[in-house]
């Protein structure tokens, strides 16, 4: 009995084992705290950047309609 038990066992673990491997985690991935600060930092650049260029650019677009 427990020989078959034992094989029992070690069949099912593999199942297990490939049953998990096809089953794709929904869970989204681990961003480290480093690494949020990082890319929060890159996007209050990007955000100040666009509010620089802005401005400038609404100046040249509403220069050119008033000519044409």
């Amino acid at each position: 009995m427990n020989r078959k038990k034992k094989i029992n066992e070690t069949l099912k673990k593999r199942m297990k084992k490939a049953n998990a491997k096809l089953h794709k985690s929904n869970k989204p991935r681990y961003i480290s705290k480093a690494e949020r600060a990082k890319l929060e930092a890159e996007a209050a650049q990007q955000v100040s950047a666009e509010e620089t260029t802005s401005p400038s650019e609404t100046e040249t677009t509403s220069a050119e309609t008033t000519v044409s």
